[in-house]
């Protein structure tokens, strides 16, 4: 009896690392596609790492310097109103591109390559703009009120 429920513990154990394992590398490949695609890259690349920093040395040493660097940004982007104010307008203007984006509008005469290539993606891919800027302003609102609300 004991040596089953020791197996199933090994096993237990064995499927955690694996399942985080799995997450954090997808987080990362993805994080690194979502560079240069629409979406929150330097995000999925930190929660990937973090989530490698639970069964790795070399990803916790070199998680800390970003969470200390994600942290002092954090704090830097909420010091003046005109920072905050703009952070804002930014993250409107992504949200609204996404919904732009979506909807598909006609290809206007300026546009100089094939008409196929205006906007592609539609809806998948005003989507991803449109959670990447409310994300953005989730973290504006998280960054106000964990450096500049008094406690």
């Amino acid at each position: 009896m004991i040596a089953i429920l020791w197996n199933m513990d090994f096993i237990k154990r064995k499927a955690k690392r694996l399942v985080l394992e799995s997450l954090g590398w997808l987080c990362i490949v993805v994080g690194i596609a979502a560079l240069v695609l629409p979406g929150p890259g330097l995000l999925l690349i930190f929660a990937g790492m973090a989530l490698l920093a639970t069964q790795y040395e070399w990803a916790e040493r070199r998680l800390e310097p970003v969470r200390k660097a994600a942290w002092q940004t954090a704090a830097e982007s909420v010091k003046t109103w005109p920072r905050i104010a703009f952070s804002a307008f930014i993250s409107l203007c992504i949200v609204a591109t996404g919904v732009a984006w979506g909807l598909h509008p006609n290809v206007p005469d300026w546009w100089p390559l094939s008409t196929s290539l205006w906007l592609p993606g539609g809806w998948a891919t005003g989507g991803t703009l449109i959670a990447s800027g409310l994300f953005a302003l989730c973290l504006l609102v998280f960054s106000y009120r964990q450096f500049r609300t008094p406690r």
